[in-house]
């Protein structure tokens, strides 16, 4: 007994004619003897026909839902496939994808080859980070490919030209008869003398050998835009390879990468530094002078400042990418340095704080104080 044709196609009860046939369309690509040569790959093709030939004719699919195999049995090809236009289209489709395209039912398929877009170039570029935060011009060298200029990208010796390929007649495909559950097709591929192109060089050009390119070396200005960060990709419009048979040449694409500082950080549109100070900076309250992407920076600090403190200076970030007027802070966070040795008369000043302040200095559990005069 055959097994459920919904079952089969991987479809319920309640699909629609779009639903079979794309259910149909996927299986048929999967298992065609021409495609997967695995055992038992041709008989499931046969069975996935057999249950679209039913399931896609209206009336052929009522009969099998009320009788099942018994309603449909001799409704065969013709049952299933009487509006064949109808399904030209798609099958047309599968057998693309088989074989690049196929003739058959009075139907003919020709295609020549033309222009072929060049490749596009990949380039890793390193950047320091100030470079990533406020851009500038950068020269770049790559290696790619260009036009021949001796023979401007025929390929042939100057004074000559390619000729129709003999083996495919120029039409840059050959064929060959191949029988199908769906009939006898023509199977089309390219032609193995010419790559497709329908034409073969017999005198090469001697500056490229025949290839119609040159690899070439070149220098590249480029302007990296503010605010880039890692990952981020620029690309350069027409500086990959060039293009076959008078192809546009493809693009470069440059991935940019940003070194490491030793000073700063970056978060998002924040750059982020340490602030050492003094105990008694933290204490008393400073001005002093920081470092920031754009130069020294004179920064207050309040009287009382407790470590981890965060101090922010405004505008002073990353641009924005794409409106480099619109910047992010510099986000400062301040670090203590407590001493680990004093001098004589500072422990005598201290000691004197300390008796004014009351704290308990020296002996177990001593404070912040007491720790710096513990001998």
């Amino acid at each position: 007994m055959p097994r459920d044709y919904y079952e089969v196609l991987g479809v319920s009860k309640n699909a629609d004619k779009e639903e079979i046939k794309r259910a149909f369309r996927r299986l048929a690509r999967k298992y065609h003897p021409d495609v997967n040569k695995e055992d038992g790959a041709e008989e499931r093709f046969k069975e996935i026909n057999r249950a679209y030939e039913v399931l896609s004719d209206p009336e052929v699919k009522a009969r099998y839902d009320r009788f099942g195999e018994a309603g449909v049995s001799g409704a065969g090809a013709g049952a299933g496939y009487q509006d064949f236009g109808d399904m030209s289209g798609f099958a047309n489709d599968i057998f693309e994808s088989f074989f690049g395209g196929f003739a058959g039912m009075g139907q003919q398929s020709r295609r020549r080859s033309g222009p072929v877009r060049g490749d596009d170039l990949r380039l890793d570029l390193k950047l320091d980070f100030r470079e990533a935060i406020f851009g500038g011009e950068k020269e770049i060298r790559i290696s790619h490919l260009e036009t021949c200029a001796t023979c401007n990208g025929s390929g042939a010796k100057p004074g000559t030209r390619p000729v129709n390929c003999s083996t495919c007649g120029g039409a840059g495909q050959v064929r060959r008869a191949t029988r199908t559950p769906f009939g006898s097709f023509t199977q089309v591929s390219v032609c193995p003398t010419c790559s497709g192109s329908g034409q073969v060089i017999e005198d090469k050009c001697e500056s490229c050998g025949g290839a119609g390119v040159r690899q070439e070396a070149k220098k590249l200005k480029i302007t990296i835009p503010p605010g880039v960060d890692n990952g981020t990709r620029l690309r350069v419009s027409a500086e990959g390879d060039a293009g076959a048979r008078g192809g546009p040449p493809g693009d470069l694409i440059i991935f940019l990468f940003v070194k490491e500082d030793a000073e700063f950080q970056r978060d998002g549109l924040s750059v982020l530094s340490d602030l050492k100070i003094s105990y008694l900076q933290a204490i008393l309250g400073s001005k002093i002078e920081v470092n920031t992407v754009d130069g020294e920076e004179e920064v207050m600090i309040p009287p009382g400042t407790q470590p981890g403190t965060v101090l922010t200076l405004e505008g002073h970030g990353v641009p924005r990418l794409g409106n480099a007027e619109q910047r992010g802070d510099h986000l400062l966070t301040v670090q203590v340095d407590i001493p680990t040795r004093l001098s004589t008369d500072e422990r005598e000043l201290l000691e004197k704080l300390a008796k004014i302040r009351g704290d308990r200095i020296g002996g177990k559990g001593a404070g912040f104080l007491g720790g710096l005069f513990q001998s």
